[in-house]
């Protein structure tokens, strides 16, 4: 892609209480570039409603300049974290993001930032994600947005919206390969030894940490389960190993976990079966068999689902990233 010679302002916002790590992962992806490129393509600017030393989450300070009164970024990254709940309904935040929506090609947000654009209208009727564990309750706040909880980044028209915290590199990177071409943004990945492109695809598969962390009564079932992914592992059987009839199990489970037993059997097997896809040699035929799939081909169907790819891809994927990182390294 044939690279501007006018460096693409992006602009940063940042507010108090905001994750450090959704506003320093995109900014260090686009220092990258501006490094090994001449002239550089992008001219990063930080910015936040009450300008000087804003204090992150963390405690961690960032310098910020104040919301220019007629705004003319390229793109704009909105940070996400604890502080979106007041930035959110900031005249000033609002103000700025109904001027982007007419004036900048792009306007994009990390993680719980993702209510900040919803906050002003501009996600209604758009694809959109934001972390896993905000999912609940953006979507009974945000009915009219189509929130694709699984996605680590997506992409609506001049709106892109990425998944929680490490995700914002994700996404900073699939803006640097829109704008510089892959080659660029695959260096990119290298200099900040992340990958390119994500194992699993674009699943925000750590939504699995909503069932695996619970600290409720079936914390020692999901150890169970994980044990005998090969068994078939039905809900008559999980109700038998809780001491519960099926029905009652099934809704207090899906309660307390915010998956179904079935989709938390597939998601425990899915999570099994990509770790082996790509670090083993095992043939796609007995990794299905192994954790509990039995037919290849249903796997690959559970695979496309979950990932958007099929077991072969990723492992193709897995091997060509590892190469990469060797070869960047040697």
């Amino acid at each position: 892609m044939t690279r501007q010679l006018k460096p693409r302002t992006i602009g940063v916002l940042i507010f108090d209480d905001f994750q450090i790590l959704d506003a320093a992962g995109p900014i260090g992806a686009f220092e990258m570039p501006m490094r090994g490129m001449k002239p550089p393509p992008y001219e990063l600017s930080i910015i936040a409603p009450t300008p000087g030393p804003v204090r992150s989450s963390s405690g961690a300070v960032m310098m910020a300049g104040p919301i220019p009164r007629q705004p003319k970024f390229d793109t704009l990254v909105i940070a996400g974290g604890w502080g979106t709940r007041a930035a959110m309904i900031d005249p000033r935040v609002q103000a700025l993001i109904r001027a982007a929506m007419k004036t900048s090609r792009r306007v994009c947000s990390v993680c719980s930032g993702a209510y900040i654009l919803a906050q002003t209208g501009v996600l209604d009727g758009k694809r959109a994600t934001t972390h896993w564990g905000r999912t609940p309750d953006f979507q009974q706040r945000y009915p009219d947005v189509k929130l694709e909880p699984d996605c680590i980044y997506t992409r609506d028209g001049k709106v892109w919206t990425s998944a929680g915290i490490t995700a914002g590199i994700d996404l900073a990177l699939a803006l640097i390969a829109d704008d510089l071409g892959e080659e660029v943004a695959r260096r990119t990945a290298q200099e900040l030894v992340v990958y390119h492109r994500r194992p699993g695809g674009q699943s925000q598969f750590s939504a699995l940490l909503d069932i695996e962390r619970t600290e409720g009564r079936f914390t020692p079932l999901l150890g169970w389960m994980r044990e005998r992914l090969e068994d078939p592992l039905t809900v008559e059987t999980l109700a038998a190993q809780s001491n519960m009839s099926p029905r009652n199990f099934a809704r207090a489970f899906t309660a307390e976990t915010g998956v179904t037993p079935a989709k938390a059997v597939e998601r425990l097997r899915l999570e099994s079966a990509r770790e082996r896809v790509e670090h083993s040699t095992d043939s796609i035929d007995v990794i299905a068999q192994d954790v509990g799939f039995g037919d290849p081909e249903r796997m690959r169907r559970a695979f496309v689902r979950a990932f958007g790819q099929p077991p072969q891809a990723l492992r193709r994927l897995a091997r060509t990233e590892t190469v990469a990182a060797v070869t960047q390294a040697g």
